[in-house]
């Protein structure tokens, strides 16, 4: 694409990188083809393509962008499909971002809008802010009927029926391992802790218990990517680098190997650390950290090399004697039956599509995938909550192709995924780590308790301790 910057524009790092990601593109149009809000809505400017002109336009003109671009521009998922089809390389990513950050710094929304654009904000990334909210939201539930803002709706309905406990386990300390073969920091999140504290506990169950010493670092917190994906750079920015400081610490300090991140949301910006500090005083450190930052797959491949046989020796040793570990848990007719939803942040924000899925296979599961696997869900982080109509429009679908390949359970990589989509279907939906937890002899993930419908799968212990018995005992 032919682009038209002066000298002058081309002097801010932000601008050049726009230019280089426009000349890119060919106006081919691969993208249409991936782009769930197109396939929706089915107009051009709600495809990669058609914002792209958009936002030449905007950024080349230095313009007060208009509600239009706007509109088709928030309409965007970040779900980054097109990047994954694109066979020119177009960073859509990196554009987006830039052009969410250029309207929330010359764009003056609508009153109500900026009231719940800032809500979100505050609220979101601050897990006890967000427990109380939702405790709040879980109250108003039963009124959402008759709430005429879809949005304030769509927040209502996001309230879980439980609102869990706090764990103990997401407090900065150290969990030692036996045999160790690796050190690592645990991302454990904002969000994530406020809506489900399940998953960073079989997480930290699941790589003690296969060698790896686990550290949760004082002072790391929310990525970031929540008020990035809305264009607050000050606030993003801020967050990250307080990450960034509490991470290059443990590397100077006792070392890291990896930076393990269980929500994929996340994993997706925090290895884009270096990119976004590249020009600041935070640029090494940020590097370093992006070198490190690894989806929990990946590290549990580097701690599994030697196949389908590291599963079952594992649960034969004798530091898990007494949790009633085995191989495969059992439905009474065979494997249990994995529906595997690929997060968009995880397949097309990090390339990793075959790891989860070999986990899972390996541990003794049947892993099937639904159709169009490669669409977004519609919950892309705060998207469901300012995009009601859209994402629902996109949740039905997803819905129904995961119950077709009839799972007797969905497993996910990624929070926003699990709520959305647990929010339309009766078929329980856990992460994949908390299945591999339990298949090394971890306790039975507790939403396979809960709807109706499910096997018959024998009960588990409450809670198993890690290979060095590290992991506290979590009340239920």
């Amino acid at each position: 694409m032919q682009t038209d910057f002066t000298d002058a524009q081309l002097q801010d790092p932000a601008t050049a990188r726009a230019n280089e990601i426009l000349r890119a593109c060919v106006h081919c149009g691969f993208c249409t083809a991936t782009c769930p809000t197109y396939q929706v809505l089915g107009d051009e400017l709600d495809s990669p393509r058609g914002r792209i002109y958009l936002i030449k336009d905007m950024l080349e003109n230095e313009r007060v962008p208009d509600a239009k671009t706007v509109q088709h521009i928030d309409r965007c998922l970040s779900c980054l499909a097109c990047m994954t089809t694109c066979p020119s390389g177009v960073h859509y990513m990196h554009l987006v971002d830039h052009a969410r950050a250029y309207i929330e710094a010359t764009y003056t929304r609508p009153a109500g809008e900026r009231a719940l654009r800032w809500m979100l904000a505050k609220i979101l990334p601050y897990p006890m802010r967000f427990r109380v909210a939702l405790l709040a939201a879980k109250i108003g539930r039963p009124f959402a009927p008759l709430i005429p803002d879809a949005r304030l709706r769509a927040m209502l309905r996001m309230a879980p029926k439980r609102i869990p406990p706090v764990s103990r386990n997401d407090d900065p300390q150290v969990f030692t391992a036996r045999n160790r073969k690796l050190r690592v920091a645990l991302m454990t999140g904002c969000a994530q802790k406020a809506l489900n504290t399940d998953i960073n506990d079989a997480t930290i169950r699941l790589l003690t218990r296969l060698g790896a010493e686990v550290v949760v670092a004082d002072g790391a917190g929310c990525c970031g990517a929540l008020t990035h994906h809305m264009g607050k750079t000050e606030e993003s920015h801020a967050a990250a680098a307080r990450n960034i400081r509490a991470w290059t610490r443990e590397i100077a300090g006792g070392g890291l190997d990896a930076i393990v991140i269980n929500t994929s949301g996340c994993g997706t910006t925090v290895k884009d650390y270096g990119h976004i500090f590249r020009d600041t005083d935070l640029a090494e450190e940020a590097a370093q950290v992006a070198a490190r930052a690894k989806d929990v797959s990946e590290v549990l491949l580097e701690l599994l090399p030697e196949g389908a046989a590291a599963f079952t020796a594992n649960t034969a040793r004798s530091d898990l004697a007494g949790t009633d570990a085995v191989a495969i848990p059992p439905t009474g007719t065979g494997p249990l039956t994995v529906a595997y939803h690929a997060a968009c942040s995880l397949q097309h924000g990090q390339q990793i599509k075959a790891a989860p899925k070999e986990l899972l296979t390996r541990a003794g599961f049947r892993v099937v995938e639904p159709a169009d696997s490669h669409l977004c869900c519609g919950s892309a982080g705060t998207y469901n909550l300012l995009q009601p109509e859209i994402s629902a429009q996109l949740q039905d679908r997803k819905v129904q192709t995961l119950e077709a390949v009839r799972p007797d359970v969905i497993a996910a990589g990624n929070i926003g995924c699990m709520m959305q989509i647990g929010q339309a279907t009766q078929v329980p939906i856990v992460h994949t780590v908390e299945l591999l937890d339990w298949a090394t002899g971890g306790p039975r993930p507790p939403a396979l308790d809960a709807p109706p419908g499910v096997p018959n799968l024998r009960a588990r212990a409450t809670i198993a301790p890690d290979a060095a018995g590290s992991l506290r005992e979590t009340s239920r």
